[in-house]
């Protein structure tokens, strides 16, 4: 196990070292991951998160209250709610 004072010094060094010398460009490389399209469960996802965050934006003050009073409370009702109408 190092020394407190040794891991200090390495990460400093890692994080002064620029990403050049690691053989990185600065920016990310588009080229190297090109980005998949999401699959149908992906999309279906991506939906329900529009749709529940449209409802909870529409909602005033008090019913948020009586919905959930924060939203990852009230989003998983909501994702609950519109896969039990899908299905």
């Amino acid at each position: 196990m190092p020394s407190p004072l040794l891991r200090t010094v390495l990460v400093a060094l890692l994080v002064a070292a620029p990403a050049a010398s690691f053989g990185q460009s600065a920016g990310p490389n588009p080229e190297l991951a090109p980005r998949r399209e999401p699959g149908p469960r992906g999309l279906a996802a991506r939906e329900r998160q529009r749709k529940c965050g449209a409802e909870w934006r529409a909602l005033p003050p008090a019913d948020k209250v009586a919905q959930g009073p924060r939203w990852p409370q009230y989003y998983s009702k909501c994702v609950r709610r519109l896969k039990e109408q899908r299905a």
